[in-house]
């Protein structure tokens, strides 16, 4: 896919892309399994599926999906759990507060499209850092999460925007079929969770490996001196 314009906007995925929320995350599963009596996950194992949320997570450590007895509520535990204390060890990645500088001193806008669920993303926002976004789309804002298009649409038409005027960046395959079916350019964030699959392999537009770099790309394409105004 080709792409004449340079962005006016980027827009985020949130865990694995802005903010390494597996800690909390997996401690708010692992605590399902401790108050059962049973042994925690592996760390290791349950961080590449931070992405995934509660049905990746639960997937991962009870051998679970949506479809089987008992996945509601063990869901429901996941969420209690997570609400409850998920700014205990989250934290945006490093370089991310420099890229987002970086952003808006080339006068674009940045917001934040994910399928956490609002419950959690409205009170997440403020206490990480990120309660400047020009528009937030939580999992349930729209009918359909991502892959569905939806939420990159609504963010675009909120930013009063073309979709191919926005770049949407994100750490899982998913982001990047959203981002092709929204008719957005793509970028493959590789410090991020990832999931089972190498972000070489999802034909995103663009490949980047920290912030820095996907700065360094904006900086690039878009003049410092332009505005959304221009």
């Amino acid at each position: 896919m080709s792409f004449a314009t340079a962005p006016r906007a980027i827009l985020f995925d949130l865990d694995g892309t802005l903010a390494d929320t597996a800690p909390d995350l997996a401690a708010a599963l692992n605590k399902l399994r401790t108050d059962r009596n049973l042994p925690p996950t592996s760390y290791d194992l349950l961080r590449p599926t931070a992405s995934a949320g509660a049905r990746g997570m639960i997937g991962i450590s009870f051998g679970l999906t949506p479809q089987d007895d008992g996945y509601e509520a063990l869901r429901q535990g996941f969420f209690d759990n997570y609400q409850a204390a998920m700014m205990q060890h989250s934290s945006l990645f490093d370089g991310v507060p420099a890229l987002l500088d970086g952003i808006e001193a080339a006068g674009m806008a940045w917001g934040i499209v994910t399928n956490k669920p609002a419950r959690f993303t409205d009170p997440l926002m403020p206490l990480i850092g990120l309660d400047h976004a020009a528009c937030v789309i939580s999992g349930d804002t729209m009918a359909h999460p991502k892959p569905h298009p939806a939420p990159l649409l609504e963010a675009a038409r909120r930013l009063g925007l073309a979709p191919e005027q926005c770049w949407y960046v994100g750490d899982d395959l998913r982001d990047i079929q959203a981002g092709r079916a929204a008719g957005m350019p793509t970028v493959a964030c590789q410090w991020g969770y990832c999931g089972a699959t190498e972000p070489a392999s999802w034909e995103a537009d663009h490949l980047v490996a920290t912030p820095a770099a996907l700065l360094a790309l904006l900086q690039q394409t878009v003049p410092a001196t332009r505005t959304l105004a221009a």
